[in-house]
């Protein structure tokens, strides 16, 4: 029974928006499975792991028959990915086969019933509704997700906080030694101010976010329920659970105020502490930050007593300070901003230091001292 017969392209490009999320090996084999779903004109891509759910649509599917059925996903990915860019492929079920053909070339795939495949229920309580760009969402995220925990036994801590409240949308990650935390303005007339209301995304859903969203002003539609969340852009539909835990108080982690403060190149800085890094302890990575009368020393060694030094020029007139950081927290924020010029602010060489963009009330970065 032929399903469809398309370009390669066509196929291929649905295929990898949804298959991101498709774990190699699952305790479920059919969750290794992407669902194909051939209605009239249109041809639906689905993938879940139970957390997170995506679907996406191809239409002008040209095929005769209906139908649906599950097959491997990578399998079906690489099979496309590696057949000539401009050949034309039909699908076609031949009982519990799914068989791809093109001019030269033939697969036959063993699949699983669609029947069989789990969906995810789309929760519909008390949603709300925010409209943000695909370009803001996907800068809010990229600002901020690199702080996640990693496997942390506090699994709250694996996820990324979203706040809304009134016109002000936030994100919030931590993993205990750092903080990450950027705002925007949501486009919205001040009648339709939002509630306060806090949730959690799963580590998983950021990322495969921020693969997915484009830097362009197209929009993105986010619906809130109790327990998940709906994105939907382009022809992507992504649903997630959310992370069923209490935040820490970010607020309490951002210091109130600060004893000193340097203005630095974001550039400069950031190919300073790359070299120094050179020679850092492989394992524990501090670099040390000496500050005095109009000078930053940048300076790490390793256990085989080799050394590096760097220096920038800066203003600053204070306490002389000496304190331990891990230089992979500070190359995580250089990388992931893209404004010039940062300032640094410190209290004392036991207190976290708080990193801002010159001018910007709406980027913040906490990182812990380390001894060294």
């Amino acid at each position: 029974m032929l399903l469809i017969k398309s370009q390669r392209d066509m196929l291929l490009s649905p295929l990898l928006s949804v298959s991101g999320i498709v774990e190699k090996r699952h305790t479920l084999p059919i969750l290794s499975n992407v669902l194909l779903e051939k209605i009239g004109d249109r041809l639906t891509f689905l993938a879940t792991d139970i957390e997170i759910q995506i679907t996406t649509i191809m239409n002008g599917a040209i095929g005769e028959n209906d139908g649906a059925v599950t097959v491997s996903a990578k399998k079906l990915q690489d099979i496309l990915r590696l057949l000539p860019e401009n050949s034309e492929v039909s699908l076609s079920l031949d009982e519990n086969r799914l068989l791809i053909r093109t001019e030269k070339s033939r697969f036959s795939l063993q699949t699983l019933p669609a029947s069989d495949f789990p969906r995810m229920v789309i929760s519909e309580d008390n949603s709300k509704k925010i409209t943000v760009t695909q370009k803001q969402f996907r800068h809010l995220l990229g600002q901020t997700q690199f702080a996640m925990a990693t496997q942390d036994v506090r699994y709250y801590l694996n996820g990324l906080l979203l706040l809304i409240d009134g016109k002000n949308l936030r994100a919030v990650a931590t993993d205990g030694h750092r903080l990450a935390y950027a705002s925007m303005v949501l486009d919205i007339e001040d009648e339709f101010e939002l509630p306060y209301k806090e949730f959690i995304l799963p580590r998983k859903t950021v990322l495969e976010l921020s693969r997915q969203l484009d830097d362009s002003d197209e929009l993105l539609h986010i619906e809130l329920a109790s327990n998940q969340i709906h994105f939907q852009f382009k022809q992507i539909d992504l649903v997630s659970k959310l992370i069923d835990g209490k935040f820490p108080d970010y607020e309490r982690v951002i210091p109130a105020s600060l004893k000193s403060t340097i203005v630095l190149n974001r550039t400069e800085l950031y190919q300073s502490m790359i070299r120094a890094a050179i020679l850092t302890n492989e394992k524990f990575r501090g670099i040390r930050l000496l500050l005095s009368n109009g000078l930053l020393k940048i300076v790490a060694a390793n256990t085989e007593q080799e050394e590096a030094q760097e220096e920038i020029e800066v203003e600053f007139n204070g306490d002389s300070l000496d304190v331990g950081f891990n230089v992979g927290y500070l190359l995580d924020v250089l990388n992931n901003t893209t404004e010039e010029m940062i300032e640094w602010g410190f209290n004392d060489a036991n207190s976290s230091s708080l990193i801002t963009i010159l001018g910007n009330d709406y980027f913040k970065y906490v990182v812990m001292p380390m001894r060294i």
